[in-house]
């Protein structure tokens, strides 16, 4: 069976079934739609704004409209055929899609288009017929979705966090627990960093200074890296 989209009238009836609380499963089984088709609907086309988040949420009205500016977005480069191909040209060449979007106009095309507009097409069904996710920087088959992308800062896993730690710690009764910090600073400071140790029992502190371009030299050299108080 091909693929249909969401209609306005499928799109309404989640909208009621959503404010019913209604878990998503049944709401799918009750449109016969796949799970994932909701999932992704309610993702994509579901309002945000940030001023009034009170708002925020999924309209069927808003989100067949959402759903339609992206198809048009996306269709520019299956009708228009001179665009479509210096795009295709400039990907090939090694470009990627922000530098395609924003050099367009210099390139003589009247028509404007966003650089998400490319993403979707490379990834759409004439992109993956065409093989063109290959050429791009990152050459991936399947793109992360806009707001599934992984944050930064994650360093340490759950297991390790501060709300783990044994009990007996928050006493100061043992010697020999140390609790270590990171302070980075602003890159108008350079790339200095200084790492800290504290004992918990008798707060004796120690810093290290690093420097990250002193530590890269030091290891294309084989030596560590000199740290100091």
């Amino acid at each position: 069976m091909a693929h249909t989209e969401l209609n306005l009238r499928e799109r309404r009836t989640i909208e009621d079934m959503l404010n019913a609380k209604i878990p998503v499963r049944e709401i799918a089984a009750q449109i016969g739609r796949h799970v994932s088709t909701i999932y992704r609907d309610i993702k994509r086309n579901g309002y945000a704004d940030e001023d009034l988040p009170e708002l925020n949420g999924y309209y069927g009205v808003v989100a067949q409209r959402a759903a339609a500016q992206r198809r048009t977005r996306r269709q520019k480069l299956v009708r228009l055929v001179g665009l479509r191909k210096a795009v295709i040209k400039q990907l090939k060449e090694g470009w990627s899609p922000e530098q395609i979007a924003g050099r367009l106009h210099f390139e003589g095309q009247t028509v404007r288009i966003s650089h998400e507009t490319i993403y979707a097409y490379v990834y759409g069904p004439d992109g993956q017929s065409k093989e063109l996710a290959r050429y791009l920087p990152n050459r991936r088959k399947k793109r992360r979705p806009h707001h599934s992308r992984r944050p930064r800062g994650l360093a340490f896993p759950p297991d390790r966090s501060i709300h783990e730690r044994p009990d007996y710690l928050d006493t100061r009764e043992t010697f020999g627990e140390w609790e270590g910090d990171l302070m980075i600073f602003e890159r108008a400071q350079g790339k200095m960093n200084v790492a800290s140790l504290v004992e918990r029992k008798i707060r004796f502190a120690v810093l290290f200074r690093n420097n990250a371009s002193d530590e890269q030299a030091n290891e294309r050299n084989g030596t560590p890296a000199p740290n100091g108080p």
